[in-house]
């Protein structure tokens, strides 16, 4: 049977990410020291409760961020990062569900979930508008997403700039620098509630909700 072109996105993707998972830290280390831990923080004052599903945990740089009587159900398709993360929690006594599982086949029931987050993750999901439908049937009605992401700049010529290294940093780093994703969140079919730039307009945080049906 002949691999789709998706099925080999997924699995090359997935194949960087478990090669670089013991230096992730390290290499971002300055850029998460400067700015994204302070991001991260903020954006955990926007969840409301306990129960939380992350996607795309990683080596579980958030894990840290979470009260410790929270609920977390945390997914990564990445083993080797997944292993980090596991090994984070147990530092810290968080006691999250982890698992191994893919955003764009997400093994839960629809409408589980009153809050999903995800840090830096759609810049690298092979097809991020089916992620983010996925997330969007776990979701509760009334769910709220919050992400943080770095997308295509606005400036034409800058944003040019952007297209023309894309290829260069997925080869490498499985990441898309290029990618438009204020409007990917409304093809998967969410509000954007609040879209604030943290830093030009690359780095931003969104917070969406379920679009609701429109009754006739």
């Amino acid at each position: 049977m002949m691999m789709t072109t998706q099925q080999s996105k997924r699995i090359n993707t997935k194949e960087k990410y478990n090669r670089i998972a013991r230096w992730y830290d390290l290499f971002e280390f300055m850029i998460e020291l400067l700015a994204f831990a302070h991001w991260r923080k903020h954006l955990f004052k926007l969840i409301k409760g306990k129960e939380v599903l992350e996607v795309g945990v990683g080596t579980g740089k958030n894990l840290r961020y979470y009260p410790i009587d929270a609920k977390v159900t945390a997914i990564d398709f990445s083993e080797k990062m997944l292993k980090y993360a596991k090994q984070r929690a147990a530092k810290i006594g968080l006691d999250a569900n982890l698992k191994n599982m893919d955003v764009q086949a997400l093994q839960f029931e629809s409408n589980s979930f009153p809050n999903i987050i995800a840090t830096f993750v759609f810049c690298s999901v092979p097809d991020p508008v089916i992620g983010l439908k996925e997330i969007k049937r776990v979701s509760i009605p009334n769910g709220r997403l919050v992400l943080l992401e770095h997308v295509r700049p606005k400036n034409p010529w800058l944003g040019k700039l952007f297209d023309w290294f894309n290829p260069i940093a997925v080869k490498r780093t499985g990441v898309n620098i290029n990618r438009d994703t204020a409007e990917n969140i409304r093809k998967a079919g969410f509000e954007i509630e609040l879209e604030k730039n943290l830093l030009g307009n690359v780095f931003k945080l969104f917070v969406a909700r379920p679009r609701r049906l429109t009754k006739i």
